[in-house]
């Protein structure tokens, strides 16, 4: 594996790493701190879906300008271009397929979910004060059959 490879895919990891630990975060900050928010459980969580997709949206941005400096660049060699255009398309289909998991996770009478996937794991956190044995085996049965995912491979967190 080149090195050019190797950073592109370890940027990819730490960006999604990134992502992930900004979602346990919050909603450990927002667990640990359930009594001392002073906002209705309805703002806070609607504050916290908006956060994060808005914190996704600004970091996948990042990295998909960083991937189309790499493809302009006149400085980048063509197995540098290759590569950072197979990240980009991993990271766009990746984005597709977590977009069209949380329309259908809230098609199943959930008011919020937010998903991030990586290529080993997908995690789902859906706005509901406790999730039922039904509710978490359509969600997995969901996520299995559109992403061919194993269910082992897969978190639920219910939020309130």
């Amino acid at each position: 594996m080149t090195g050019k490879k190797k950073k592109i895919i370890i940027l990819t990891g730490m960006v999604a790493l990134l992502v992930l630990t900004g979602v346990l975060n919050i909603v450990l900050n927002l667990t640990a701190d359930d009594g001392a928010l002073n906002v209705s459980g309805t703002d806070v969580y609607t504050d916290f879906f908006t956060s994060y997709r808005d914190y996704r949206t600004e970091s996948r941005e990042q990295t998909l300008t960083y991937y189309e400096e790499v493809l302009a660049s006149e400085t980048s060699s063509a197995e540098a271009k290759a590569e950072a255009e197979a990240a980009r398309q991993q990271l766009m289909e990746s984005m597709e397929t977590e977009l069209t998991l949380e329309g259908l996770i809230m098609s199943l009478g959930f008011e919020d979910a937010i998903v991030t996937s990586t290529t080993e794991n997908i995690n789902v956190i859906v706005k509901c004060a406790e999730l039922t044995g039904t509710q978490a085996a359509q969600i997995k049965e969901l996520i299995v059959t559109e992403t061919g995912m194993s269910a082992l491979n897969l978190r639920i967190i219910p939020t309130e």
